[in-house]
């Protein structure tokens, strides 16, 4: 599946875009528009920035997998009275 189809599939959704400078980069695909991805990032605090990568600059973009389930614990401790 090419870049283009991968990131129409998964706009609105948490991804993680890794670049071919060999950083990377992660959350919310927010649009597509001239031949770029615009990501939501989270900086600091309070603070979000939406970027743009083209997408010359991106070697793959892959989803976030799903959380696990949770498992209960094998062993539970007794209480001491």
């Amino acid at each position: 599946m090419s870049l283009q189809h991968k990131a129409y599939a998964w706009i609105g959704s948490p991804v993680g875009v890794s670049l071919v400078d060999g950083t990377g980069t992660s959350g919310i695909l927010c649009s597509i528009q001239g031949g770029s991805i615009y990501v939501i990032e989270y900086l600091y605090h309070t603070q979000f920035a939406t970027k743009h990568y083209a997408f010359n600059q991106i070697r793959d973009i892959l989803p976030f997998p799903q959380c696990p389930q949770p498992q209960l614990p094998v062993y539970q401790p007794k209480t001491l009275n």
